[in-house]
């Protein structure tokens, strides 16, 4: 294929539905609340406020200290973060031609649906709620894919994902899944991807790197046979960087040049570029981080059973989903925490999770240890005062 012809493909293929220019955007930047929120970070006390809202790791990797000069900042990145793309090359083994290096994956999170210019999309809920607004801006109608408590919100069988992926064109999912924790298997992906090979796949691997067996569980290496699969990455968990917007899109070469066609150039800044360099030094900081993860999250899981008013879902990531089973409300435990320093995510702006849900990242094991003590201490208090 000619450069002319390439970028001359018939304008229907490329250009998005004009109902992507004309859809008024319903919820605007600031209506959904996310983790981490900096106007929410407020306690009572003198002590420094413990965030278990964000799912970040724990510890940060050893990165070098250098001045601003070193980056050259008066002159442009490269167009296309050749940082990042390099990174992603040499660390996970990825070809070069299956890469797109993103400012961060929320930036794959909303180009995807609008240059594939989709028209309806199956997302799970709960779920990380900017799938369902990035297909909505780009036009596409939102079907939900309901996990559910009872069933310790474990994805449905590939039959009955199959029966909705009828009436859609895409499905957007993570494995795991935020806040639930649970695995999508990536042989379910694959499966899928072959049963229905005229339908997208848009698979969210932000927390891919903590569970137990990674790199096996991941897509990135199975990509050059499935055209129809797209796996947005992340270096903001793992690597506890998300001031510094690191990602990319891992697919198929065919599909990368796709998406090429819609990309910002230089989304990404020349020190994300160099610190994603940096990051291919930080092998022994990996092993740290899935050693402290491993044991932290046993450990918390095993202690979560004795607090017989919280149930926890979820053991796959570095984080818990929590339920609130006393007849005391939510709001009551969250200030109680907020009091003592204490920060954990509210869940119940997620579909399905209205119920006295909230979720807890994996931190340091004496900060874990301060949670535990804390939830123990005031479910024994209702206890005690229940009628």
């Amino acid at each position: 294929m000619t450069i002319f012809t390439y970028y001359l493909l018939p304008i229907t293929y490329y250009l998005l539905p004009i109902t992507y220019y004309l859809l008024p955007i319903t919820v605007n930047l600031y209506s959904y609340k996310h983790g981490g929120a900096p106007t929410r970070r407020a306690s009572s006390g003198q002590e420094a406020l413990i965030d278990f809202s964000v799912n970040i790791s724990p510890i940060s990797p050893p990165l070098p200290e250098v001045s601003l000069d070193s980056f050259a900042l008066h002159r442009y990145p490269s167009i296309d973060g050749s940082g990042v793309r390099d990174f992603f090359c040499r660390r996970f083994d990825v070809a070069h031609d299956c890469v797109l290096p993103l400012n961060g994956a929320i930036e794959g999170i909303y180009l995807i649906p609008a240059a594939l210019g989709l028209d309806s999309a199956l997302v799970p809920a709960p779920s990380f709620y900017d799938y369902e607004r990035a297909c909505s801006t780009a036009g596409a109608k939102v079907r939900y894919l309901m996990l559910k408590d009872q069933e310790k919100f474990v994805f449905p069988g590939i039959e009955e994902i199959s029966e909705k992926m009828k009436d859609v064109d895409a499905m957007f999912a993570a494995n795991p899944n935020n806040p639930t924790g649970s695995r999508f298997p990536k042989e379910v992906v694959l499966a899928l991807a072959s049963r229905f090979p005229d339908k997208w796949f848009i698979i969210d691997e932000a927390f891919i790197q903590f569970v137990d067996d990674f790199p096996g569980a991941s897509l990135m290496n199975d990509l050059r046979a499935f055209k129809n699969i797209i796996v947005v990455s992340s270096l903001t968990k793992f690597y506890a960087l998300p001031g510094l917007r690191l990602g990319a899109a891992i697919a198929h070469p065919d599909t990368i040049a796709r998406l090429l066609c819609f990309k910002t150039p230089w989304s990404v800044n020349a020190v994300a570029d160099a610190v994603a360099l940096e990051l291919l030094n930080a092998g022994d900081f990996e092993k740290e981080v899935r050693r402290l993860i491993t044991h932290e999250r046993a450990k918390i899981f095993k202690r979560m059973k004795q607090i017989p008013s919280v149930s926890i879902r979820g053991y796959a990531a570095n984080f818990f989903l929590a339920r609130w089973k006393c007849d005391s409300s939510l709001d009551e435990l969250l200030t109680y925490l907020m009091e003592n320093n204490i920060f954990v995510r509210d869940c119940r702006n997620f579909p399905g999770l209205e119920d006295k849900y909230f979720r807890f990242a994996i931190r340091k094991p004496e900060e874990n240890e301060y949670l535990l003590k804390h939830l123990q201490r005031f479910a024994a208090l209702k206890e005690t005062l229940a009628p």
